[in-house]
């Protein structure tokens, strides 16, 4: 059975819970992802989202001029708007387990831990690359290559 650990993306950008939630949504786009593991002292201690960043930012019953915008950004910090202490899975979890959570839990994607240690994350695109793979490899060669 295929783990979590052959289609994790490994080694994922992390940030700590110190940095400002503006380093955060920076880092999100600049990478193109939505969340972001938050590590201290070399351990996993939250997950921080692009909801989570868009919530701290964006109060619809506040109406705010742009150096009260770009003071959250600086001077919020991660720690104030993560998830403490998020699920996670090993990687050698199996994907049908991982999927399962993800679907349960409503999740975007899984912090991977070994031994306690960050080593990736698996999301639902991973999930769904996967399956994208598992179902081309399953599909007759008469239909890949155009022919009804």
């Amino acid at each position: 059975m295929t783990r979590v650990a052959d289609i994790m993306t490994a080694d994922p950008v992390t940030i700590h819970p110190s940095q400002s939630i503006g380093t955060a949504i920076a880092l999100m786009r600049q990478g193109n992802f939505r969340r972001l593991p938050v590590i201290e002292n070399g351990r996993l201690v939250g997950i921080v989202t692009d909801r989570d960043l868009r919530r701290a930012t964006n109060s619809p019953i506040l109406v705010h001029e742009k150096w009260y915008d770009n003071f959250i950004l600086e001077h919020i910090e991660v720690g104030a708007c993560m998830t403490v202490g998020p699920i996670t899975v090993a990687p050698d979890t199996t994907i049908l387990e991982a999927a399962r959570l993800i679907r349960q839990c409503k999740f975007g994607g899984l912090p991977v831990l070994r031994n306690g240690r960050l080593v990736g994350i698996v999301t639902e695109i991973d999930l769904l690359d996967y399956l994208i793979e598992l179902l081309e490899a399953n599909e007759p060669l008469s239909r890949r290559n155009g022919e009804e």
